[in-house]
């Protein structure tokens, strides 16, 4: 029994660094503080200046990118990546970065996002005689650069990318150069560090945290950063387009602990349990986080309510992705995999149940039900951001239309079909004030149907 918690799955994570001697052993820990974005697969590209060194494996990061793994990663640049996957299948040949020689010579790629029109690209290059060795969406823009004309390798990506659609924060190493871009609508955060002497860039800055390196900046939406021998260029190559960075970040993909578009993602979830005990207040005993991801915005509710917050619900931190259910059965058996009550502290007690959204219902409904059993009077669900009726076209791995509860059933009919006493979500207005970014530069597609982009059914926001 392969069991997940029912939650937008997160995209993907990179980290790279230029010009340390001990450049793949910090990307190994610059990728580890971004395992959250992704758990099926890792890897790392490194480049001791004259070509590249490649290793990539299925698995968790401590698990496989061992000592002598890395010891035969040479060189003072490198790249890496860790998975979930968006598109494509979960296989080693999907595993990045992935690394090619073409007419520009060495390069090297991994990509944080995901491309609508990937498939349609794919089918073109395939009837041009490409040969294809994943399936991922990433593998396109390799095959492109490859096949256009250009004087180097850097300049043959800024004209694949200008004609590129969607989501990607990507990052590109040659043997003499790494390269940082981040899509013109920014949809995926990508930020920059110093170490010493060293450049670096992520997902998150919580990578920076770990290797103590500086936080320097956000590369900004459109943005081309190539680092090499003379230093960093920053260059705009692209036809600009309205900027939508992705509000789902601070309401769940990022760590709390990072900065992400310039603002603290705690802080934006501490916000929004506060105004959640603005629009929806109940008369309780508990506040309740369904761990991790509900931590904050509960502890802002407890503030913002007053009523007692009590981490009364914790969370195994150890699970595997697989177990064989028992033949008798248990009732809400994966969710209690991952979750126990504290019996003590909800019995006879009204509790709020704080989470960060609902997807399909199943997850929400067996933990009120777990709650109810551990003896609580009332149950009350308070979600941090609006209903989720759409899925995601930008390097989420979401379920379909049909698939979303709120989609197909009103606030009332999710609260029954739960078992919950009450529901509130938090409003679309209320969601973008705690995180302080405009609605104008905002996606939230998941929560309007409403997409910046042109999507691959043919679709318009």
């Amino acid at each position: 029994m392969a069991f997940v918690l029912d939650k937008f799955h997160e995209e993907c994570g990179v980290f790279g660094i230029f010009g340390h001697p001990e450049a793949s052993t910090l990307t190994q820990l610059g990728l580890f503080a971004v395992q959250h974005r992704g758990q099926e697969a890792c890897g790392i590209v490194s480049s001791d200046g004259q070509e590249l060194h490649q290793f990539r494996s299925q698995g968790l990061i401590a698990d496989v990118l061992n000592e002598d793994v890395l010891r035969r990663l040479s060189g003072q640049t490198a790249i890496g990546h860790t998975r979930y996957s968006t598109a494509g299948r979960n296989t080693i040949k999907e595993v990045q970065p992935f690394s090619v020689t073409c007419q520009h010579g060495q390069i090297a790629i991994c990509h944080n996002g995901n491309l609508p029109f990937a498939d349609a690209k794919r089918n073109e290059l395939e009837q041009a005689g490409a040969i294809f060795s994943s399936t991922s969406d990433t593998e396109t823009i390799l095959h492109g650069i490859a096949r256009t004309p250009a004087p180097s390798a850097i300049e043959a990506l800024k004209k694949v990318l200008s004609d590129t659609e969607g989501a990607f924060s990507i990052l590109f190493l040659t043997p003499e150069a790494l390269v940082a871009v981040r899509d013109p609508r920014g949809f995926r955060p990508l930020v920059l560090g110093k170490l010493n002497d060293a450049w670096c860039v992520a997902s998150e800055t919580c990578s920076f945290d770990l290797i103590d390196a500086e936080y320097v900046r956000e590369i900004e939406p459109g943005e081309m950063l190539v680092i090499d021998q003379n230093g960093l260029r920053s260059e705009y190559p692209f036809p600009q387009k309205p900027v939508s960075v992705c509000s789902f970040e601070h309401v769940y993909f990022s760590r709390p602990d990072s900065i992400i578009f310039g603002r603290s993602v705690n802080e934006s979830r501490h916000k929004m349990g506060k105004q959640l005990a603005v629009e929806h207040p109940v008369e309780a005993d508990l506040v309740v986080p369904v761990p991790d991801s509900g931590v904050a915005a509960a502890i802002g509710y407890s503030r913002g309510s007053g009523i007692n917050y009590r981490q009364a619900i914790i969370r195994n931190h150890y699970v595997g992705r697989t177990f064989i259910e028992p033949s008798q059965s248990i009732r809400s058996f994966g969710v209690r995999l991952k979750l126990n009550p504290v019996r003590h502290l909800i019995n006879g007690r009204r509790i709020v149940l704080i989470d960060d959204s609902i997807v399909r219902g199943t997850t929400s409904k067996k933990i009120v039900q777990m709650v109810r059993e551990a003896g609580a009077r009332e149950v009350h669900m308070r979600i941090s951001c609006p209903p989720t009726i759409s899925p995601c076209f930008y390097g989420v791995d979401t379920p379909s239309k049909d698939e979303l509860i709120a989609a197909r059933m009103t606030v009332e009919e999710v609260c029954k079909y739960i078992g919950a006493d009450s529901l509130g979500y938090l409003s679309h207005k209320g969601m973008l004030e705690a995180i302080g970014l405009p609605a104008e530069t905002s996606c939230t597609a998941c929560w309007t149907g409403k997409y910046p982009t042109l999507i691959a059914n043919g679709r318009a926001a």
